[in-house]
């Protein structure tokens, strides 16, 4: 092994990791980069290719002459070769600007029936709206441009091998529709001008074709990963490279590309173009192109008009340059998502709730708003997400797709950040609370002392001071637990109110904006500013101090607080209730949750006189069954880490106005390991827990908790569903209470279905007979005493969804179920 000559340097990498580089040869090749840290950590990859991005040294690794092993080499430019696919945002869209003559048309996806998004197209002239229905399956993509708007299908979530592509022509008053391209699919979609352009996908490359365009001519050896079309011009970056090459007859693009410097994404306008270096820097070039100057913006994404351009920064917010390009006042600090521009309009879609606002044209100075809910990015496989997905986005793909939030976005709660602001003041009174505490506890043992030395008892003191102590200890390592996950950043679509805004949308918790209270607290019916119906739930005031509650019962409803904040922030799925926000202020602790205005399973089950109509056929039964499973198996399936919920009841399922079954009530719930069992955690955590009639009774025997438990309390439910009944009642005229469990899987298992069905209900025809038998088979697989014996709940959720199906005529057998 022979020396090599060289020097090492220091640089910060993403949150301040610090990564040494080997800089070898006066920075012409790249030798080797180790963490200090973390081996093969991402954030001083990130780090040295922004370093050598920002020295101007070319990414050609010296194989020869390294001692590097030829792992590691390989590791590195594996990792270079996808840098572009893992840092860049999707290169598909989902809203788009075309123009005729001088109006423009903003375009973008609207939610309609069965998580379908149709293409809506509202014009600035006179805002008139107009739908383009997707038919059968959804669209994943749009582009506009002059005089012509295309769409791309189908979604990527169905896993297809090939892609549509509809073009409408606009003649004026005529709109002319017609298909211009179905082959490979296409992963990669830009309009420019009157021309459209797509990156097919290949075994081996990617191949440029363009539409419209006879003229254009490109190599076609070339394997791009990413392209921009200007008005009569097409760049493309170079896979692996980090190059780019232009195409075209506009000389103040073409062959004035950028030849230092290594680039991950680009962007085209009317006649300019810009690209984000590895370093989210920005460079531009062309007539209309922005006088940047010294600037220490990171960039994620791009929109070119024709005069203007605005950036998407790291930390959400728009920067622009140009006449009438800045986004308006109310907009300057808002976090968007995803940025377009066409002509002098520029759209973005906001973190917030997923609208779509617009600026630039004078069409839009009254007002930014086009559509209330956007589809935000284009629907794909879970697995396609390499930085997470979307928080608030899982309720709205088909076919359990989902949309990927944006690599390198770094969003954090307003609040916190002034937190940080104030942190010499929060010293103080840190110091403070522990110097009070300090004294506190020394009177206690001093009281403690007097007392027994003078009355030779323990005396009241000990015991008092013994609970608070204890009480203290809880409330502080739960207060711990929420201050880290304020910390981290609860996620962007979850909000934090101030107390003065919860206490404003209810009157000040007024009792006539109350609809229901429990072991948490109170319940409040409130409209937020916005428009958005909600419910709060507040907590029941109280501190250590107090003597109206037990330390254990305030434990409780902290650590339920801490439970669903932490849960429900991280997750989202059309049929678990979603979190709007929550308060923490003056020690309040409020949660701020989606309004289920058909109250609970429960309600509507046992005690509305007459049955709702969800409730009133076998049919609705079944597919509110259906829903509340698909919730579930989202937790133990698709969470990650998996979430067991520990109290599924038909009074934790709630219904909206739309009579969608979801599931509520994180306050038990806890996450699991790869092995199926609960996290390691203190035993407080871990105790068992659950609602009598509905716990499982290996768990509570063994006292361990395993995804098959909540599988169980689902059986249960699934029996209330069938009989009407009560979990715990009265049967026949022994008078001693039975869990409806003991009293209909016997007639199950013998095959006596008729005898346990609610007699509430009509009789079911013949083919609702076999799909309720099947679901009743199913409901005592589900209750088997042995948890390995039970379906997981992608196995109850397919099997519901048969029994659904089966309600047209079709036969279902025991020997179809889990059993």
């Amino acid at each position: 092994m022979h020396e090599r000559r060289g020097t090492w340097d220091v640089i910060k990498g993403r949150n301040s990791v610090e990564c040494y580089l080997l800089l070898v040869d006066s920075w012409s090749y790249l030798d080797l980069l180790v963490s200090q840290v973390l081996n093969s950590n991402h954030h001083c990859i990130l780090s040295a290719l922004s370093y050598y991005s920002t020295h101007n040294v070319t990414l050609t690794p010296y194989y020869s002459q390294s001692n590097m092993p030829s792992s590691m080499y390989l590791l590195l430019l594996l990792l270079f070769l996808t840098l572009p696919y893992q840092i860049q945002s999707s290169p598909l869209s989902t809203i788009a600007i075309a123009q005729i003559s001088n109006i423009s048309l903003i375009c973008a996806f609207l939610p309609s029936a069965n998580q379908k998004f149709d293409l809506n197209c509202t014009s600035l002239l006179n805002r008139t709206t107009r739908s383009y229905p997707s038919g059968r399956s959804s669209f994943s993509a749009i582009a506009g441009g002059d005089g012509f708007l295309c769409a791309l299908g189908p979604s990527l979530t169905l896993h297809s091998n090939f892609s549509t592509m509809l073009w409408w022509e606009f003649h004026k008053n005529v709109t002319e529709t017609k298909r211009i391209y179905q082959g490979p699919p296409i992963v990669d979609l830009s309009s420019g001008g009157s021309h459209v352009c797509g990156l097919q996908a290949g075994h081996v490359r990617s191949k440029l074709n363009c539409w419209r365009w006879p003229e254009l001519s490109v190599p076609e050896d070339m394997n791009f990963s990413d392209i921009a079309v200007g008005r009569h011009f097409v760049c493309g970056l170079l896979s692996g490279s980090f190059k780019i090459h232009c195409f075209g007859n506009d000389t103040g693009v073409v062959g004035k590309e950028p030849h230092v410097g290594n680039y991950i994404s680009i962007s085209a306008g009317s006649h300019h173009m810009c690209a984000i270096s590895l370093a989210w820097k920005l460079t531009c070039w062309g007539n209309g192109s922005p006088r940047l100057g010294s600037n220490n913006i990171s960039v994620l994404a791009m929109a070119l008009g024709a005069s203007g351009t605005c950036v998407l920064c790291t930390n959400g917010t728009v920067v622009c340059w140009g006449s009438q390009s800045a986004p308006p006042k109310d907009l300057k600090t808002a976090q968007f998502l995803s940025i377009q521009a066409k002509g002098d309009a520029f759209c973005g879609v906001l973190t917030l709730n997923f609208s779509l606002v617009c600026w630039g044209k004078k069409e839009l100075k009254s007002n930014h708003l086009v559509f209330d809910r956007v589809l935000p990015g284009p629907c794909v496989p879970v697995s396609y997400c390499t930085c997470g997905v979307l928080p608030g986005s899982g309720s709205l793909c088909p076919n359990e797709g989902c949309i990927c939030q944006p690599c390198g976005f770094e969003l954090f709660s307003n609040s916190w950040i002034t937190l940080l602001h104030r942190k010499k003041y929060i010293a103080f009174l840190i110091i403070g609370a522990v110097t009070f505490l300090f004294v506190f506890l020394v009177g206690q043992i001093l009281l403690t002392k007097w007392y027994k030395n003078r009355y030779g008892v323990s005396g009241p003191a000990q015991t008092a001071s013994g609970s608070l102590l204890r009480a203290y200890v809880d409330s502080q390592a739960i207060e711990q637990r929420l201050n880290e996950l304020i910390g981290k950043g609860i996620g962007y679509t979850v909000e934090q109110f101030s107390i003065g805004d919860i206490q404003s949308v209810t009157s000040g918790f007024s009792a006539s904006c109350r609809i229901g209270s429990g072991s948490f607290g109170s319940v409040y019916h409130a409209t937020l500013g916005d428009g958005r119906e909600v419910a709060i739930k507040r907590a029941e005031s109280g501190n250590v101090a107090s003597t109206s509650t037990t330390p254990a019962r305030r434990r409780d409803r902290e650590t339920a607080f801490v439970s669903e904040l932490s849960l429900l922030s991280r997750i989202n799925h059309r049929n678990l209730v979603s979190l709007f926000g929550f308060c923490t202020d003056d020690g309040e602790r409020v949660l701020v949750y989606e309004y289920m205005s058909n109250g609970t399973l429960y309600d509507n089950l046992h005690k509305r006189q007459p049955l709702p109509p969800p409730l009133a056929t076998w049919q609705s039964r079944l597919k509110l069954a259906l829903d509340a499973a698909r919730g579930i198996e989202y937790m133990h399936a698709y969470a990650v880490p998996t979430i067991i919920h520990r109290d599924i009841k038909s009074a934790n399922i709630l219904l909206d106005k739309n009579w969608v079954a979801k599931i509520a009530d994180f306050g038990l719930s806890l996450v699991s390991e790869e092995g199926g069992d609960e996290e390691e955690g203190d035993n407080d955590q871990l105790r068992i827990a659950g609602t009598v009639g509905y716990m499982d009774p290996e768990y509570y025997r063994l006292q361990r908790l395993t995804a098959k438990s909540d599988v169980y309390s689902f059986g249960v439910v699934l029996l209330e569903l069938l009989t009407g009944c009560r979990v715990i009642k009265r049967y026949g005229e022994s008078g001693t209470p039975k869990n409806v469990v003991d009293f209909a899987v016997p007639f199950i298992v013998a095959d006596d279905m008729h005898h346990v069905l609610d007699p509430k209900l009509p009789s079911p025809t013949p083919t609702e007979t076999d799909a309720v038998a099947y679901v009743g088979y199913l409901a005592a697989d589900c209750v088997s005493e042995i948890g390995q014996d039970r379906p997981s709940m992608t196995e109850v959720v397919c099997g519901l969804e048969r029994a659904v199906a089966a309600c047209s005529p079709n036969v279902l057998s025991r020997s179809t179920t889990f059993s």
